[in-house]
């Protein structure tokens, strides 16, 4: 599927049925809001789209932070036939055509390059049906997916490509984008007489979460759906504005990056001793959906791997916890959830227990397997006695709880509770 029938009709504005949002999509770099960090004057990246040398590239990011928008600008921009392909929908004959007439234009001297929107939809064997293509440079591949490439793009296709993370929008970006919509007469809403108070307009790109088609779309619903005033100008209120974003939703895929990137920063949050820190954290997941039962199971490790036996009773609070949360489910496992999360925070803390079990793993691991000295070995069994098993073993409770004797053949040091 060829989206774009020559290079005029990339750049091409679409028409007013579109999308607000696809509408205002950027046709050149100058127009583009963002990603500094990647396109500012003088970035790699940058100087490549200019030059038209674009190599094969992943651009990986949340919805709405300009992955498709990059790619439109390419498309406009650069001298070679530009193919479109989208892994939800595209299969693998779909992908085999494209590369066939790839390398027809190749033999023409004609290079072209195949966005493939979504590429983490493609499988193994789909992704594979790429390589020898990228590699032979019949294609310039640009994929782009809202999940961690390193988890969803195998390694080999990732290793003949450069990978370009693009960050949520900030609201100063994202109020840019809305107040150019709202002054564009030939894509955006000029046309119509429209006002948006400066408070609802800071709502919408506060609320958006840093994606600007949710921005775009919310001042949409709100231009599009709100009467006009005895003066026939349509007001966007902060209450139009509310209305519009509703509820804020969060990028946060429960098996991908946003899911471990999210869980990590809690940990660590209560590591660090910062409850605020880690509340954040707990609200953003339960907020997201995230299974309450996953949590409390990572809220009982930290409490033994984090605090031990600085505070023994974190880990009988966070065991607590996990069982409040199995009985009585949400909403109400928030408050146990909370509670546990702070007390595990606020505790002193220490890992001599993590230590000394890792050091001991490591000594079983590599070095060799020391035998039960015979006195400590089993003697409860008929026979044990005639072998030897249990001779010369020293009750402790005999010598006031505590004996010197051999426990291990070789002297080893894992516990320290000073950790």
């Amino acid at each position: 599927m060829d989206l774009f029938e020559g290079q005029e009709k990339a750049a091409r504005a679409p028409d007013n049925a579109s999308p607000l949002a696809y509408r205002m999509s950027p046709g050149t770099l100058d127009e583009y809001v963002g990603q500094e960090h990647i396109l500012g004057e003088g970035k790699l990246l940058r100087r490549a789209i200019e030059a038209d040398r674009i190599t094969s590239l992943i651009l990986y990011g949340p919805p709405g932070t300009g992955k498709t928008a990059l790619a439109r600008v390419i498309a406009a921009k650069t001298k070679a036939h530009f193919e479109w392909l989208n892994a939800a929908t595209a299969g693998l004959d779909d992908l085999r055509k494209a590369i066939q007439a790839a390398r027809t234009r190749k033999a023409k001297g004609i290079r072209t390059i195949l966005f493939l929107d979504e590429i983490h939809r493609f499988n193994k064997l789909q992704q594979d049906a790429l390589l020898p293509d990228v590699e032979e440079g019949n294609i310039i591949l640009i994929a782009a997916t809202v999940e961690n490439p390193f988890f969803y793009v195998n390694s080999a296709l990732l290793s003949r490509s450069q990978v370009f993370e693009l960050k949520p929008l900030t609201e100063e970006e994202l109020l840019k984008i809305v107040a150019r919509a709202l002054e564009d007469k030939g894509r955006g809403l000029g046309n119509l007489k429209l006002a948006a108070e400066e408070a609802a307009l800071k709502h919408i790109a506060k609320m958006s979460g840093g994606d600007a088609r949710k921005a775009l779309s919310a001042l949409e619903i709100a231009a599009l759906t709100t009467a006009p005033g005895e003066n026939g100008v349509i007001t966007v209120s902060i209450e139009t504005a509310e209305e519009s974003i509703q509820k804020k939703a969060l990028v946060y895929d429960k098996s991908g990056d946003q899911h471990y990137d999210t869980i990590s920063a809690f940990i660590k949050s209560m590591r660090g001793s910062d409850p605020d820190a880690a509340l954040y954290y707990l609200a953003r997941m339960l907020y997201a959906g995230e299974d309450p039962r996953f949590i409390a199971r990572r809220i009982v490790i930290c409490s033994s791997e984090d605090v031990g036996d600085a505070d023994p009773m974190a880990l009988v609070l966070a065991t607590a916890a996990l069982r409040a949360v199995e009985f009585i489910g949400m909403p109400e496992a928030r408050i146990p959830l909370a509670q546990a999360t702070v007390y595990i925070a606020k505790a002193p803390k220490s890992n001599a227990c993590y230590k000394a079990i890792e050091a001991a793993l490591e000594d079983i691991k590599n070095e060799e397997t020391m035998e039960v000295p015979e006195h400590l070995k089993d003697s409860s069994y008929p026979g044990a006695e005639q072998l030897g098993r249990g001779k010369g073993y020293k009750y402790p409770h005999d010598y006031g709880g505590h004996v010197e004797q051999e426990y291990l053949k070789k002297k080893k040091k894992y516990y320290n509770p000073e950790q």
